[in-house]
């Protein structure tokens, strides 16, 4: 079982962008993703026969959360 602090800083989530939630919650993101486009472009440039196209890491999404609270309903009101 994968623990909290696992998951929100060491495991990588395809859904934001192969960032961890911590990452991108306390805004290093862009830092990780400069620095993944400066990988892929030196790659690219070593061997581009390798590649179908000039590859580009995924955009940094603006938020991480697992219930977002944008789309939260708000629960009914429970009567007796």
């Amino acid at each position: 079982m994968e623990t909290p602090a696992h998951y929100n800083h060491d495991h990588r989530h395809s859904g934001i962008g192969w960032h961890t939630p911590a990452s991108v919650h306390f805004g290093t993101a862009q830092e990780v993703r400069d620095q993944r486009a400066v990988t892929l472009a030196e790659a690219y440039a070593r061997h581009p026969e390798r590649f179908g196209r000039r590859p580009r890491p995924p955009e940094v999404p603006q938020k991480a959360c697992i219930n977002d609270p944008a789309k939260r309903r708000e629960p009914a009101p429970q009567t007796s």
